[in-house]
């Protein structure tokens, strides 16, 4: 390779595959358009690779540019992490983008409350939240995510973990149904309902159905659906009866119609983590987004 990579090109590589376009690349990075133009040409060059490519109207990235850039930002992250280890970040001063992959159960009480606290701390700061697909970790070493909140830890020697909060599952009716008459509905009543669960993988058993054997019950489940956001809204439109977060149920019940209520067994709790690589335990900007994770809860 004639031309070297150092960081500066390698924050052009960032930008352009972040926006797809040398124009907005170069806002981002407060270049002109023929300077970052230029960039891309040495990128090109020194990786031996389009990078970009004309795709209709817009550019798209070739696929080593897609299969490199998470390990650019891993390495971008470390190089801030290495400048700014022992400095104090402003947060009104921040110009990030921050993907944090998350629970569509955690997000629907969570990502509003944090939006918030950081538009009115940091408003040059994009909260980018991304779902759940695999809960590989090695989205969190490579740098494609900045932090993964969800159920469940993670015993990986390279990989921090907090705990956020403790959640239960409670039953949802639509507040007109029979059962929502019952302030702690049995068993039994549960089950002269039709159920809805919310799987991501399709599971029509969950931990219920296992309390139901003991007590020598079944329900009938009339529908499966991949999360628990879309399962409120089911029951908010339905006489469905739906397992939730309680949290979910009691910041968004009211306003859609539905009542909750205590399921009358041993269901086991769910524990809300946070998780991120070690390299960002020290960098000043993701300590301060962990902060607001855990000050939105407050």
């Amino acid at each position: 390779m004639s031309e070297q990579l150092d960081l500066n090109l390698l924050r052009v590589f960032d930008a352009l595959l972040q926006d797809g376009s040398v124009t907005a690349a170069s806002e981002r990075l407060h270049l002109s358009i023929p300077a970052t133009s230029r960039a891309l040409g040495r990128l090109r060059r020194a990786m031996g690779d389009p990078i970009l490519v004309r795709a209709g109207r817009g550019m798209a990235p070739t696929p080593f540019a897609l299969r490199t850039a998470p390990r650019v930002r891993s390495l971008l992250d470390e190089a801030s992490a290495l400048i700014s280890a022992d400095r104090e970040v402003t947060a009104a001063e921040l110009k990030r983008t921050f993907t944090i992959r998350i629970n569509d159960g955690v997000a629907a009480t969570l990502a509003t409350a944090a939006v918030e606290a950081t538009a009115a701390l940091a408003p040059g700061v994009t909260l980018r939240f991304v779902a759940e697909g695999s809960e590989s970790i090695e989205a969190l070493r490579d740098g494609s995510i900045d932090l993964d909140i969800g159920v469940g830890d993670v015993a990986a020697p390279d990989i921090r973990t907090a705990a956020l909060y403790r959640e239960r599952l409670v039953g949802i009716v639509r507040a007109d149904s029979p059962l929502g008459r019952h302030r702690r509905p049995t068993l039994a009543q549960l089950c002269q309902h039709p159920h809805v669960s919310a799987s991501r993988r399709g599971r029509l058993r969950g931990p219920l159905d296992d309390a139901l054997d003991a007590a020598d019950l079944q329900r009938h489940v009339a529908a499966v659906v991949p999360t628990f956001a879309v399962a409120v809204l089911l029951v908010a439109a339905s006489h469905y009866v739906g397992l939730v977060p309680q949290r979910l149920a009691e910041q968004h019940g009211r306003r859609l119609g539905i009542r909750w209520f205590p399921i009358p067994a041993d269901l086991p709790e769910l524990e809300v983590r946070l998780l991120w690589h070690a390299r960002l335990d020290v960098d000043p900007a993701q300590r301060w987004l962990r902060d607001t994770m855990r000050g939105a809860l407050c």
